[in-house]
């Protein structure tokens, strides 16, 4: 009897006060939410049955209490409320930045038994009118110094810097202020152009405002692009550069005398020897004030249409001159092979002892060529070389009796 009476209380126990024995009422966390937003208050596990419930803002400001279906909402937040009687849930609109704070359901489930559970809300304002103000004088390579420092509103968590999309970190000469909202570079160096971001940034919002530096430096590195030596009657082009910022104006002289070019490129139309000497091509930054030049020496030589001889030319000299010597060393060879030289020879020498023993003084005849026998001997040569070219494979097996003057064939003088 005993035992059916402790379980009968245990089973009227549970039906009375299991709803919310062994169960905990909750309210999720919320993430930050911006001005203006709307959101739901859902508690979890809440009771099945209860006779009032009140949501308090704080816990000293009450926003809706509901009992015995009817529902009494704070003048405060009228028409920016509603309670849903089934879940306990609460729908707050048009979150203002005051709404910030700690939100609590309380039930009263029976007489002297109430049951709790709160939560936290963090109303965000959006970010907006980023800006960013920079130095609005000219920057002078390793002479300026440059100041940026951003602007913005609303709720700022968090401050991020940028250049050309990459983090900016500071250096000896990058120094950032100590809220992060400004950065001062000094000196200024040409690797310091480029675009500045600065990101104003909350758990709701963003704005990137961005920023142009532009560092003036050079001239510097000035080059001349260009033959150093060219034939005479060509075209030539000398080319001039630098690193500068902003581009560099150019002027050129020639052997020291001022040429009226302005451009980069120096023209030739047709050179003579009047061109050689020292081209100068100096850069200039208005800027900067700064100028900087390069020498280039050029030479011009014989060639071209100037009276000079082209490849072909050249190569049709060579080839005529190996033919003629090819052709006298040839006639050579014929005239050794066939005795002809000696034979002449020795005719002079025995017609000049003759003389001697005569007691005459040597005929001229004998001793000197008249023109008439030199020219005839020249055709004979020429004829020979002529012929020689053309048997060059019988002239050493025969004394070529088709020659058509017969020298060869004539009777050769006996030696005295």
């Amino acid at each position: 009897m005993m035992v059916s009476h402790g379980l009968y209380w245990t089973l009227w126990t549970l039906s009375c006060f299991g709803q919310y024995f062994g169960q905990d009422l909750q309210i999720p966390d919320l993430p930050p939410l911006a001005e203006g937003q709307s959101l739901t208050f859902t508690p979890e596990n809440p009771p099945s049955t209860w006779r009032q419930a009140s949501w308090l803002y704080n816990a000293d400001t009450t926003i809706i209490t509901a009992a015995s279906g009817a529902v009494v909402v704070n003048p405060d937040y009228e028409e920016r409320v509603r309670f849903d009687p089934n879940t306990l849930a609460l729908e707050l609109w048009n979150l203002k930045l005051y709404d910030s704070g700690t939100y609590k359901l309380s039930v009263l489930t029976s007489p002297g038994v109430t049951i709790t559970a709160e939560t936290s809300l963090h109303v965000l304002e959006r970010i907006y009118h980023v800006m960013l103000i920079g130095p609005e004088e000219t920057l002078i390579e390793h002479e300026s110094s440059a100041n940026i420092t951003s602007k913005g509103n609303g709720t700022i968590t968090s401050v991020q810097w940028m250049k050309d999309n990459s983090p900016l970190s500071s250096s000896s000469r990058i120094i950032f202020s100590s809220d992060n909202r400004s950065v001062s570079i000094s000196p200024v160096e040409r690797s310091d152009t480029g675009e500045y971001q600065c990101t104003y940034s909350n758990p709701v919002s963003s704005e990137t405002a961005k920023l142009t530096l532009i560092i003036n430096y050079g001239p510097d590195g000035v080059s001349i692009t260009g033959p150093d030596v060219v034939d005479s009657g060509v075209q030539v082009f000398l080319s001039c550069s630098a690193n500068s910022e902003p581009s560099a104006s150019f002027s050129w002289t020639f052997n020291g005398s001022d040429t009226g070019v302005t451009t980069d490129k120096y023209t030739i139309d047709k050179t003579d020897f009047n061109n050689s000497g020292e081209y100068i091509c100096t850069a200039f930054n208005r800027f900067t004030n700064k100028r900087e030049f390069k020498t280039h020496a050029l030479f011009v030589q014989e060639g071209g249409d100037e009276g000079g001889l082209s490849a072909g030319a050249i190569a049709g000299i060579v080839i005529g001159v190996l033919v003629t010597v090819g052709g006298i060393c040839g006639l050579i060879v014929y005239l050794t092979k066939t005795n002809t030289i000696p034979n002449i020879s020795l005719q002079q020498k025995g017609e000049a002892s003759r003389a001697a023993q005569r007691g005459q003084e040597p005929d001229l005849h004998y001793e000197e060529i008249t023109d008439s026998q030199k020219a005839r001997e020249n055709r004979i040569n020429l004829e020979k070389i002529n012929e020689a070219e053309t048997y060059e494979n019988v002239a050493y097996k025969n004394e070529y009796e088709n020659l058509k003057h017969g020298v060869l064939n004539q009777p050769r003088t006996p030696e005295p």
